[in-house]
């Protein structure tokens, strides 16, 4: 199980304050302004080159290597650089010349549900709570808050305080899965009430504090690759869990 913390959401004893101060930069780059996302989506040769500037090199370099045109590729890098998906990244000389050199701004990137205005996925249009569907909505509307407190945050010069909970579990029947369930949410729902403050003062008007979010997703793992044989029965009942 793998937990992380960040900003003042720290628990006493685990981390000291300077480690979290020190900690290094996600490498993610979250893509909110419809222009720049339409630059990187324009071409799909621009992802590849993107791809594979992530370590530094020149148009050239990537060309030789994708086996394509230089004017090509030298065409899209100038573009993903001009939309600051690329940085220079020095000068390096190969024969007389000197080659210009790029490296991609991000490990990788985050289309962000604004960019679909009110055609974003919204959990409250989705009737069935129990779906897929409603799990796909609220992890829309996870990532469209989670952006702007993250934006507010930067604007002020502060660090966002987030939790973050990643685990794998397996279960060999329905009944074991319901059982892990409705344990999970009597735990939840117990902590909650130990630990939270009410939303509204007795006269209706808006209590202290900071509000947050807590959602609890649990979904089947899909397979990394199709299978090239039949499957085993067990498999099957595996996920049709």
């Amino acid at each position: 199980m793998q937990i992380t913390r960040s900003g003042t959401w720290k628990i006493p004893g685990t981390r000291p304050a300077s480690a979290l101060s020190a900690a290094p930069a996600s490498g993610l780059k979250l893509l909110s302004e419809t222009a720049q996302a339409a630059v990187l989506l324009h071409h799909p040769l621009r992802l590849k080159i993107l791809a594979a500037m992530l370590e530094p090199d020149s148009a050239t370099g990537v060309a030789r290597r994708m086996k394509l045109p230089r004017q090509t590729v030298n065409y899209h890098v100038r573009e993903l650089a001009r939309a600051q998906f690329l940085a220079r990244a020095g000068r390096r000389r190969r024969r007389h010349l000197f080659e210009q050199c790029y490296v991609a701004t991000a490990r990788g990137y985050v289309l962000s549900p604004e960019l679909l205005g009110k055609l974003a996925a919204d959990p409250a249009q989705v009737a069935d709570t129990f779906s897929a569907k409603y799990l796909l909505g609220l992890a829309s509307k996870l990532q469209s808050e989670l952006a702007r407190s993250a934006d507010l945050a930067a604007a002020a010069g502060k660090r966002l305080a987030t939790l973050s909970i990643n685990t794998e579990l397996r279960f060999t029947s329905p009944g074991q899965r319901a059982a892990f369930t409705e344990e999970l949410q009597r735990a939840i729902v117990e902590v909650a009430g130990r630990h939270s403050s009410p939303f509204s003062k007795a006269d209706g008007s808006a209590a202290e504090g900071r509000p947050f979010r807590l959602v609890v997703g649990c979904y089947p793992i899909p397979p990394a690759t199709e299978p090239s044989s039949p499957s085993h029965p067990a498999d099957n009942q595996e996920r049709a869990l």
